[in-house]
């Protein structure tokens, strides 16, 4: 690939420089603290920590950057006490207002791993690694790629996590809910490296092997390298296997005392098979453990196939929608190759330029087995498969000057992406008497030569983003920001395909069309004051902006994935997502008691949706903007330490987040004025109790979240549960004292971790597939939420050396 190639040839360059779900049915009814004494990359910190110990802090809220203001930081020390190998965002999903989900204990099906803040989605999100945009963490991602993808979670050293007020200098044009900014390791200075094992439930294994060069010469060059491979089968029935395989690198050349150029890349593989989207028609009827028809033998294909043909397996008779309910196989093939060169430059006492320059390219196959487009060779379905790939580049540029009280920042960032949308039709074997006329083929194999195109859109965004900001303390202990941002972004779309045999003579789909965001001045205004001992107030206000997404024909709310003749209507009267937030807050840390109080309140305008209007008799399916959202909001969190050792960890969040308006669609309009937004609840608690004794430590959390709404008007809802999480870790710091193996291995963890400990089963992840509208649209038959996980188990050792 043109992008692995340009990654390969700089780092080479570089390197030669140096409640139970039985009850589960349907309701109807920042602050800046800069410091003095350094340039605005590296200012001081002032911590309040909600999870820590004198062996390492785990949960904390950070000022770390005058650009970015009061952060909740995740350090690798609590991502570590964790499942091995698990997505790092499920440690995310413990701070205050935010709330993770996913079909699977280990959060890495990609698919169904969901991310929310404050009632804002995971593309309102703004992701980052290293400073490298990651583009917004969506299925078939059109600017970037999961985070997941991008870093093993063992090279994590600490993820910042702004919540509603933006950060001006990010890389991201979609940070209206707030960014994730995810930091890797640096190589350690001795030579050295880790070896990691884990196994758990449902065959599930992870490995991890990283090697340490240690300093290689008296400029200090060093790097590391290392692999991950996790693979864990499904729970309850049916087949399939959930498969990560990943290589990093980083290589760091110090300059001088106080500059380096640094190089990171990353390589990943993952192959999915997914769990099919629920209905609560399918849950009422079929139980928690349905599954799709694969089961890794010749028996699930004939199944399938008679279900295609219209003969269901026992129960599914008394669905609504059978054959929607299940199919052959789903999954997900993706490849990805991602990575960059930074250079921090400290060009004077109080001058520091720091520059990145990066490239990803990605081939991605998601499939499913359609029983309603039929083989030429006569089996009655076919493998239908969207082929995504990406390829982009970029340039981030940043100055940092410190002069009298003041703190300035000025930095552009440069983006070209290239994305392709097409979806084409593989065959699958017929079956003639009772024989198979071909093999069979794996859902996540790479596809090639289809007998059909179905779909195909190109996409090419530029997008240019320039920041300046200033931190000013006009007196000890008080910090006044002031900064903006200002936003150009143009995509413009090609090459449009769509098939009438599939689709039907719809008409063409949008082409040789363009859209541009202008956003000359988005400004960010914030404050902190220190007073007393252990006592700060902050307020945060902002402005953000998401540009339009892109996609395939109807797969988000994109106004690009339309119909010609829809986009034509649309172009003059659509406007981007915008969001204004304001929030204020207290905090207050002592050895025995932290605490902290954050209220905030957005306003979301111009929210973009596919909705249907026209004649009833021929409807038009469109993106239109349907109003705005309203959130008010409140977290509180309380951490007590009582005796040495032991701390009690205590959030909870509260969000009104309301529609402004009404929405008209197929000339109905329904009452969502007023309602809470989809998929997020009004309430979340969460509590962690953790207690360490020498080496060892142990830990039991437990949330609660609450009631949310499945449809847009509130007539179906998901009830709330509880989750409750066991782990315990013990290490050894002696291994092999006064042996040949004392000066080789340093430590020795042994890990045990219970995931769902009381066996909940409970709605996880929603509105993956969208949302319905009510139940007069046929909410209790739309498939659009999964099931979580049960009881599992892990086991894992590791070893320093």
């Amino acid at each position: 690939m043109r992008t692995f190639s340009i990654l390969l040839g700089t780092t080479t360059v570089l390197s030669m420089i140096a409640p139970p779900l039985s009850a589960a049915t349907p309701h109807k009814t920042n602050a800046h603290t800069p410091d003095k004494t350094q340039v605005a990359a590296t200012p001081k910190k002032s911590r309040l920590s909600s999870l820590q110990s004198k062996k390492g802090e785990t949960l904390s809220v950070v000022v770390r950057r005058i650009s970015h203001g009061t952060q909740t930081t995740v350090s690798q020390s609590l991502i570590a006490q964790g499942i091995p190998g698990a997505n790092p965002m499920k440690a995310l999903g413990l701070a205050p207002g935010i709330m993770f989900n996913s079909n699977d204990s280990m959060g890495i099906d990609n698919y169904a791993a969901q991310i929310y803040m404050h009632g804002f989605q995971q593309q309102e999100i703004g992701m980052t690694l290293d400073d490298m945009p990651l583009g917004e963490m969506t299925y078939r991602n059109y600017n970037g790629l999961n985070p997941l993808q991008a870093i093993s979670s063992e090279n994590i050293a600490r993820i910042d996590v702004s919540q509603s007020a933006g950060a001006e200098s990010i890389a991201a044009t979609n940070n209206l809910g707030g960014s994730f900014e995810y930091v890797s390791i640096d190589p350690k200075d001795k030579m050295g490296g880790t070896v990691a094992q884990s196994f758990g439930s449902n065959s599930a294994f992870h490995t991890f092997i990283r090697l340490d060069s240690g300093k290689l010469n008296k400029t200090g060059t060093k790097f590391f390298a290392s692999y991950s491979r996790s693979d864990q089968g499904f729970w309850g029935n049916g087949g399939g296997n959930l498969f990560l395989q990943q290589v990093n690198a980083k290589l760091v050349q110090p300059i001088g005392n106080d500059s380096k150029i640094t190089a990171y890349f990353d390589w990943s593989d993952l192959h999915e098979y997914s769990r099919q989207d629920y209905s609560f028609d399918m849950l009422d009827k079929l139980g928690y453990t349905s599954s799709n028809y694969y089961n890794g033998k010749a028996s699930g294909y004939y199944a399938a196939y008679k279900a295609a043909e219209g003969i269901y397996p026992a129960g599914y008779n008394r669905l609504k929608d059978p054959a929607d309910a299940s199919v052959y196989d789903a999954g997900t093939n993706v490849v990805d190759y991602f990575g960059g060169i930074k250079a921090d430059l400290k060009l004077t006492d109080r001058l520091r330029w720091i520059t990145t320059a990066y490239g990803h390219g990605e081939d991605s196959q998601t499939t499913w087995s359609s029983p309603f487009f039929p083989s030429p060779n006569g089996a009655p379905m076919s493998e239908v498969v969207k082929e995504p790939a990406i390829e982009r580049f970029g340039i981030l540029s940043a100055l940092h000057y410190n002069v009298a009280r003041n703190q300035i920042g000025a930095g552009v960032w440069y983006e070209n992406d290239s994305y392709q949308s097409a979806m084409n039709a593989y065959e699958q074997p017929a079956i003639v008497n009772g024989v198979l006329t071909g093999s069979l083929r794996s859902g996540v194999s790479k596809w090639s030569d289809p007998f059909a195109r179905i779909f195909n859109q190109d996409y090419n965004t530029n997008s240019f983003t320039a920041f300046v900001q200033d931190t000013y303390s006009p007196v000890k202990n008080l910090y006044l920001h002031f900064g903006f941002k200002s936003i150009l972004d143009t995509s413009r779309v090609g090459n449009g395909y769509i098939n009438p045999a599939y689709y039907g003579n719809v008409g063409a789909i949008a082409s040789g069309d363009s859209l541009t965001v202008a956003k000359p001045f988005l400004p960010h205004i914030s404050a902190n004051w220190k007073f007393l001992k252990n006592h700060e107030l902050f307020f945060d206000i902002s402005e953000s902006v998401h540009t339009y997404a892109e996609s395939g024909y109807k797969l988000s709310s994109s106004p690009f994935a339309v119909l010609q003749s829809s986009f034509n209507a649309s172009r003059n009267n659509i406007h981007p997502e915008t969001a204004w937030t304001y929030a204020v807050g207290y905090r207050y840390n002592s050895p025995m008691i932290s605490g902290t109080v954050y209220a905030y309140r957005t306003n979301f305008e111009n929210r973009l949706q596919q909705i249907t209007s026209g004649s009833l008799i021929n409807p038009q399916s469109v993106v239109a903007n349907v109003g705005g959202v309203t959130m008010n909001g409140v977290d509180a969190g309380l951490t007590i330490r009582p005796i040495k050792g032991l701390e009690i960890y205590n959030t909870i969040s509260y969000n009104h987040a309301t529609y402004d308006n009404n929405i008209t669609s197929g000339q109905v309009t329904y009452g969502t004025q007023g309602v809470q937004v989809v998929n997020f609840p009004r309430f979340m608690y969460k509590s962690r109790m953790s207690y360490q004794w020498r080496n060892a430590s142990v830990y039991i959390d437990a949330s609660y979240i609450g009631e949310r709404n499945f449809s847009y008007t509130g007539d179906v809802k998901v009830p709330g549960y509880w989750i409750t999480n066991l782990g315990a870790q013990y290490k050894i710091t002696d291994f092999g004292k006064g042996s040949r193996f004392s000066n080789f291995v340093q430590d020795i963890v042994f890990s045990l971790n219970v995931n769902n400990l009381t066996n909940t089963k409970y709605i996880s992840t929603m509105g993956e597939a969208g949302n319905p509208m009510s139940i007069a649209s046929g909410a209790m038959t739309y498939q659009g939420f999964e099931l979580g996980a049960p009881r599992m188990y892990y086991g894992g050792v590791k070893m320093d050396f």
